[in-house]
C-alpha cells in the first residue's frame, strides 16, 4: 500500500483547522502487527524488518500489551534519533546499507533506530482511513498510553516505538525545531483523510532550510549538475553540487554563460572560474561537504567570489532560534593539527551530544570553567558558579551556599552556556537542594599521562570486585589524563557516610593488593609514581567532571563514556575528542544508556549493612 503524501510549502498554514507534528528525516514505513506476522514495508514496498530487526524483537517484547487491538497499522517513520526533534538521515542509511545477518544484529543491539508512528490506519479490524485525521491521533495515542510507549520521540528512552505527538502552534514547534536542528515541520489539516498514494495538499510540509552563498566551479555535462565551491585559505574549495530549484529559463541562461566561458573541459565535466556566485539551500551537510536536498535560492549578483568562504559555509550549515544569540562564531575554540572547531561547531557539538549529556547535569548546582579566548590561551580562564546578573530569563537557578547556581535542565541552558564558552562542566554528587548522593564517582588518577595504563588497571581491578558484589558500574575517561568510575545510587537513600564505608572498603582493598601500583596519599611527593585512588573526592561539596563534557586541553578531550571492554593496553584518553565523541555516539551507542535502569537495581541495601557491620 502506497503511503499518503505531503505537498510542499515555502510556509505552512496555520491556525485552525491546522494541527503540527515534527518532520523527521528517515524511511516512510508502514508497520503492520498481526496476531501471527509483522510487516514493516517502505513506500517502495520494501520488506525493511531484515534492515532493522530491532523493530520486530520489540513488537514481540510488547505483543502482550497489544493483544486486544490487533490487528493494527501505523504509518510513520523509521530513523536513527539524534534528539527530541531530529533525526540523522546519513546514519540511518548507514545501516540500511549493511548487508550481512551479523554485522545487522550487532548494529541494531548498540546502535537501534527508532519507528516513530504518527497515523492510525488499521485498529482492532477497523480501517480507520476515512476517519478524520485527529480522530485516528487520538486512538493512536490511546493505544500508546496503554501500551506504555513514549509519547514523545527520546533517544534514550528504550523503546523501539514511539509515538509522534501534534502541536497547536506553529511557531512554538518551529522555535523548537530551529533549536534542536531539526528537518522541519509537516501541518495536517485536522479532518483530513488518510488517502492511499496521494499528495495531497491536505498535508503540507515545511523544512527548515539553511542557506549559503557560494560560486559555481563546473558543470556536468551528462546529468546537468552545478559544482559548487567556496574560497578556503584562498583555493577554491567544493562544497557539493546542486541542480534543484531554477527555473528552466535561468539554467539555460546559465548552462550558455558556462559553455562560453569554461576555463578548461574533460569529458564530464566544463569548468569554469569563480565568477558566478549564488544562495543555495540545504537541509543538512554531512562528511564535511555533501549537501543534503540543496537546491538554488537565488544569484547574487552584487556578492565577489572572495566573499563566499569556507568559514561563511561553516557558519551557514547551523541555524539558531533567536533567543540564542551567538556571538563572534568563527572564534577558534580548539586547534590540534590542522583541525579547528570553531564556537559555532562547538556549540552543534553540544546539540549532538545534549541528548546524553542533559540528564547528566539536570538538577544539579552546576560549575563550569569558561575560556573567554579559546583553549590557544588556557591561561585566561576562569570558574563560574553564579548565574550572571545578565543572564536571559530562561536560565534558571538554585541558590545554595552563598551561591546562585545555574541549572542546565534543557538545551537553551546548555547553549546560552556554550556561547559564553563554558568548556567543562562539573557537577556535584546530588541533585540541588538535597544531602544524599544520587551517585558515587571513583577518581582514578595517575600519577603521570604515561602511566595511564594503571589507571586501566585500577578500573579493572575495581570491576572485579564490584561484580563479586552485583554493583552495576559505568567507566568514562576523565578527558585529561585519567579514569572515572560512575555507581548509580538510589536517590535520597544513603548519605556521603555511608558511601565513605563503601569507598574506604575499596580503597583498603586495592592499595592492600597491589601496595605498589595505587595510593589514597593525598601529597604527591609521597605517592612515588604510584596512581592516586581519589575516593576522597567524593564527598559534600565536591564536583566531578560530566560525562560528554568537553575538558580545555589542547586536544579537545571529552570525558568520554566507554564500554568495559575497551579498557585495554591500547586504551588512549586522546582518542576520544570533541572531534568524534558524536560520531561514536551514533555508530557505538552511549554506554551509559542503562544508567537510571541499573541506579534501581543495585545491592546497597545488603552492601552498606555488611560493610558497617565489618
Amino acid at each position: 500500500m502506497k503511503p499518503m503524501l505531503p505537498t510542499y510549502h515555502d510556509s505552512a498554514p496555520t491556525g485552525k483547522p491546522w494541527r503540527y507534528e515534527v518532520k523527521y528525516d528517515g524511511f516512510r514505513a508502514l508497520l503492520t502487527i498481526g496476531k501471527n506476522k509483522i510487516e514493516l514495508t517502505s513506500r517502495n514496498g520494501k520488506n525493511l524488518l531484515p534492515s532493522f530487526p530491532e523493530i520486530e524483537e520489540f513488537v514481540d517484547r510488547i505483543k502482550p500489551a497489544l493483544t486486544e487491538h490487533l490487528p493494527i497499522q501505523l504509518d510513520g517513520e523509521v530513523v536513527w534519533l539524534a534528539n527530541p526533534y531530529k533525526s540523522d538521515f546519513m546514519h540511518l542509511q548507514w545501516r540500511g546499507r549493511l548487508k550481512t545477518k551479523k554485522t545487522i544484529e550487532e548494529a541494531a543491539l548498540v546502535s537501534p533506530v527508532r519507528f516513530l508512528a504518527f497515523d492510525l490506519l488499521v485498529h482492532k479490524e477497523e480501517k480507520l482511513q476515512t476517519l478524520a485525521y485527529l480522530k485516528r491521533k487520538e486512538r493512536l495515542e490511546t493505544l500508546c498510553k496503554e501500551a506504555k510507549l513514549p509519547l514523545s520521540p527520546n533517544p534514550i528512552n528504550e523503546a523501539i516505538i514511539q509515538y509522534v505527538p501534534l502541536f497547536k502552534n506553529f511557531s512554538d514547534l518551529l522555535e523548537k525545531v530551529v533549536l534542536y536542528d531539526g528537518e522541519g515541520i509537516v501541518a495536517k489539516h485536522e479532518n483530513s483523510m488518510w488517502e492511499e498514494g496521494k499528495r495531497t495538499s491536505q498535508w503540507v510540509k515545511v523544512k527548515n532550510w539553511r542557506r549559503a552563498a557560494c560560486f559555481i566551479t563546473a558543470m556536468n555535462k551528462a546529468n546537468g549538475y552545478f559544482a559548487l565551491g567556496v574560497y578556503r585559505d584562498g583555493i577554491p574549495t567544493s562544497i557539493g553540487q546542486m541542480k534543484n530549484g531554477i527555473n528552466q529559463h535561468d539554467r539555460s541562461i546559465l548552462q550558455d554563460i558556462i559553455k562560453q566561458n569554461a576555463s578548461s573541459e574533460d569529458d564530464g565535466s566544463l569548468y569554469i572560474h569563480p565568477s558566478i556566485c549564488l544562495a543555495v539551500e540545504f537541509l543538512h551537510v554531512y562528511e564535511e561537504t555533501e549537501l543534503r536536498e540543496p537546491q538554488f535560492k537565488e544569484f547574487l549578483p552584487t556578492v565577489r567570489p572572495e566573499e563566499c568562504t569556507w568559514d561563511g559555509f561553516i557558519e551557514s550549515k547551523f541555524t539558531f532560534p533567536a533567543h540564542i544569540s551567538i556571538t563572534s562564531p568563527d572564534k577558534p575554540i580548539w586547534e590540534s593539527g590542522n583541525k579547528i572547531i570553531t564556537k559555532i561547531e562547538y556549540l552543534q557539538y553540544l546539540r549532538e551530544v545534549s541528548s546524553w549529556f542533559l540528564p547528566h547535569l539536570k538538577d544539579k548546582e552546576l560549575t563550569t570553567i569558561r575560556y573567554p579566548h579559546g583553549t590557544m590561551h588556557s591561561k585566561e580562564r576562569f570558574f563560574q558558579k553564579n548565574r550572571p546578573d545578565y543572564a536571559p530569563d530562561f536560565i534558571k537557578s538554585f541558590f545554595a551556599n552563598d551561591n546562585d547556581y545555574i541549572l542546565c535542565n534543557d538545551l537553551d541552558t546548555l547553549l546560552w552556556l556554550g556561547n559564553q564558552l563554558a568548556l567543562e562542566f562539573h557537577t556535584p554528587f546530588q541533585r540541588a537542594g538535597k544531602t544524599h548522593p544520587d551517585e558515587l564517582v571513583l577518581d582514578l588518577d595517575p600519577p603521570a599521562p604515561e602511566s595511564f595504563h594503571l589507571a586501566v588497571k585500577a578500573a579493572l581491578e575495581s570491576k572485579k570486585v564490584l561484580d563479586s558484589i552485583n554493583v552495576k558500574a559505568f567507566i568514562k575517561t576523565s578527558g585529561n589524563k585519567g579514569l572515572q568510575i560512575h555507581i548509580p545510587l538510589p536517590a535520597n537513600t544513603y548519605s556521603y557516610h555511608d558511601t565513605r564505608i563503601f569507598t574506604n572498603f575499596l580503597a583498603d582493598f586495592l592499595t592492600s593488593s597491589f601496595p605498589d601500583d595505587f595510593t589514597v596519599e593525598r601529597l604527591k611527593k609521597n605517592r612515588h609514581n604510584r596512581l592516586y585512588l581519589d575516593f576522597v573526592q567524593h564527598s559534600e561539596g565536591k564536583t566531578i567532571i560530566s560525562p560528554y563534557s568537553p575538558r580545555g586541553n589542547d586536544f579537545g578531550g571529552v570525558a568520554a563514556p566507554l564500554f568495559w571492554e575497551e579498557l585495554t593496553e591500547d586504551l588512549s584518553i586522546k582518542d576520544y575528542t570533541v572531534w568524534n565523541v558524536p560520531k561514536r555516539i551514533r555508530s557505538s551507542g552511549c554506554p551509559f544508556a542503562d544508567y537510571e535502569k541499573a541506579r534501581h537495581e543495585q545491592p546497597f541495601e545488603e552492601v552498606i549493612p555488611f560493610l558497617k557491620r565489618k
